[in-house]
């Protein structure tokens, strides 16, 4: 089994380094409701690393800050009440194929003052114990490749009720090990990026219902193309635009509602449409193929990061597919006892993820607890039918009591 995942695997490593991505659609010519995702190096950066985000239809850039404000939007660290904190999250991957396979994730913060903080996180995704053959069946070793990445954050109050950020992470994705692959050497691919965040929150009331109003926005992932060879073209980070509210509503003393929605959008490439001959080759043109709907995907990432949003080769309304939707709720209980659950939406001719997502949280004293569980109701997820957790520690709670 293992043998043919990493088979898999690499020849779509293989497929996307070679001939980058403006090789995505070597298929057939694409009709408005084929499939078009769009496909990034080190996916894994996008992965809800959190539970309680994760319970949430992995919706987090406007919910109440907390420890794991890392990965959605440091700008929240600005506002958490608390001094100093840390959380652990584990999540198995692709676990009804692979039992080895899991993202680890590590985060913490610490508040300098009323106006400041810093904070950073270590990712780390293991691929497990995978057997390397060579194109005659040859075992060449077992190895276990893994990816990545350490960032630090920097959030400050930029007024009463709003907030900013600004991130710095190092990415390594360790997939061949130094091995060849169809004769060709590789690489530890690596990259330097950057996030830029901001928050904005503020206590409301309507019609004598207490509550909070949030929004946030960030932009993660803006750094250098990476390639895992020297002779093979270099891909996009997985840049992506995040944004939206939240509404928390205060029933009572005891019992609150929150409900967040969160919309992203990829700022890289859209693969275009090549041109085909009448044999159904494509027409060659220059070093690439000649572009018969679309724009070339061959561009810098400043370059891209603005022409992302018009790219799209059937125009506005393949453009709007683009966005998903990751919506949640959380009802709270004396701000101890947590219940969640959210959805997930992406259009099906941007790779089709649509799940359900439950969970649930406990505190008690300095720890946290959190849980969640995914449902797919489109297609196979890999953190499909399993449970992830984290667990959360408020050392501030220590010294008050």
């Amino acid at each position: 089994m293992k043998n043919r995942y990493l088979t898999l695997l690499f020849t779509t490593f293989l497929m996307v380094n070679n001939f980058g991505l403006k090789a995505q659609t070597y298929n057939e010519i694409l009709g408005q409701d084929d499939l078009n995702a769009i496909t990034t190096a080190v996916p894994f950066l996008l992965i809800a690393p959190d539970s309680r985000a994760g319970a949430m239809g992995d919706a987090g850039v406007s919910s109440s800050p907390d420890v794991n404000s890392q990965h959605w939007n440091a700008s929240k660290y600005a506002f958490i009440e608390d001094k100093l904190g840390f959380s652990l999250s584990y999540s198995p991957w692709l676990r009804s194929l692979v039992p080895d396979m899991s993202l680890a994730y590590l985060s913490g913060y610490y508040k300098i003052n009323d106006m400041s903080a810093i904070s950073g996180s270590l990712r780390y995704f293991s691929l497990g114990d995978i057997t390397f053959t060579d194109k005659f069946g040859e075992s060449q070793g077992t190895y276990q490749p893994n990816e990545f990445a350490i960032d630090f954050a920097y959030s400050r109050k930029l007024g009463k009720n709003f907030s900013g950020s600004v991130s710095l992470r190092y990415i390594n994705s360790n997939l061949t090990l130094g091995q060849e692959v169809n004769n060709q050497g590789t690489q530890v691919g690596q990259a330097i990026a950057t996030d830029v965040g901001v928050f904005y929150t503020k206590d409301v009331k309507i019609k004598d219902v207490k509550g909070n109003v949030s929004f946030g926005a960030s932009i993660s992932n803006i750094g250098n193309k990476i390639s895992y060879s020297e002779t093979l073209e270099t891909n996009f980070l997985p840049m992506n635009f995040r944004f939206g509210p939240s509404y928390k509503v205060i029933l009572d003393k005891y019992n609150s509602i929150t409900v967040t929605v969160d919309i992203n959008k990829l700022l890289v490439p859209t693969p275009p449409i090549y041109a085909v001959d009448s044999a159904g080759n494509y027409i060659p043109e220059g070093d690439s193929y000649k572009i018969e709907m679309g724009m070339d995907p061959n561009r810098s990432v400043g370059n891209s990061i603005f022409t992302s949003w018009y790219d799209a080769p059937y125009g506005f309304k393949e453009e709007m597919r683009e966005f998903n939707i990751a919506s949640g709720l959380e009802y709270a209980y004396d701000e101890k006892f947590f219940v969640r659950g959210g959805y997930f939406y992406e259009h099906a001719t941007k790779g089709n993820r649509k799940y359900i997502t439950l969970g649930a949280g406990f505190k008690y004293n300095v720890l946290t607890i959190d849980a969640s569980y995914l449902v797919s109701v489109a297609q196979n997820n890999p953190m499909g039918n399993t449970l992830r957790f984290s667990l959360l520690f408020n050392f501030a709670e220590t010294e008050k009591q």
